[in-house]
């Protein structure tokens, strides 16, 4: 990991729907090369935030640095161009085309087209059932390998950071681990990841640090054996 660059920098941010501040002032970092994990009970503010990222929700006040450029007033499309991948909740898969379509469509803004073969084997290295199906319409994918699907999309982009949002939601826990474990292999391969996930344990087992959100504050931050130590993290999401 590349201890001194801060690839992603957001500080006192906030976001409002309506008069609702969703997001209360919130600073986070994230280094290049790290897998940094946010943790909180649903409406947190969690899915806002990347949101806020990507250039979805327009935000408040507040500052939101990718490397050295300030996104505030970057369109969403031009932010995928500079290397922020989106994995939505829900995955955003397109139902009525191929595997191999849904990826393709991922390289729309690549100026460099010359290496996309060795893209799609890296997918389907990654993610040998996508190789098996990339000829099949994406909507008749199971849900674990929609998400598989929704990954491979976002590596497709070759972004520099992949914004996950609750890729483990409604799988078995032997696709869960299986999922967590590619998590691992992209972000040994370069990728820095921010995550959002419920299943916090999990999460803390392969993030390098995390923050904890509650209606939309940061209220703990820490390594990830800080957070799984920590008793009131360990009663709220842990389990006691």
């Amino acid at each position: 990991m590349n201890a001194n660059g801060t690839l992603l920098s957001i500080q006192d941010l906030q976001v409002a729907y309506g008069g609702i501040l969703a997001l209360q002032g919130i600073s986070v970092e994230v280094h290049e090369g790290e897998i940094v994990t946010l943790i909180g009970a649903n409406g947190a503010g969690k899915s806002t935030l990347l949101r806020a990222i990507s250039g979805i929700v327009p935000i408040r006040s507040g500052k939101i640095r990718f490397g050295s450029t300030d996104l505030r007033s970057v369109p969403a499309h031009r932010i995928v161009e500079m290397g922020v991948a989106h994995v939505p909740e829900g995955r955003g898969i397109f139902a009525n085309l191929t595997v191999q379509e849904n990826l393709k469509l991922a390289t729309w803004s690549r100026k460099d087209r010359k290496n996309l073969s060795q893209e799609y084997q890296r997918v389907f290295d990654l993610f040998p059932r996508l190789a098996e199906r990339q000829n099949q319409l994406a909507g008749t994918l199971s849900g674990g390998e929609q998400q598989m699907l929704a990954m491979g999309r976002a590596l497709m982009t070759r972004g520099r950071l992949m914004l996950l949002d609750e890729p483990s939601m409604g799988l078995a826990p032997v696709l869960v681990r299986e999922i967590f474990q590619t998590l691992r292999e992209i972000n040994a391969g370069g990728t820095t990841i921010l995550l959002v996930e419920q299943n916090a344990r999990q999460a803390l087992k392969l993030a390098h640090r995390g923050y904890v959100l509650e209606t939309g504050r940061l209220t703990v931050a820490g390594t990830a054996e800080e957070l799984m130590g920590n008793p009131s993290v360990k009663y709220a999401y842990l389990g006691g």
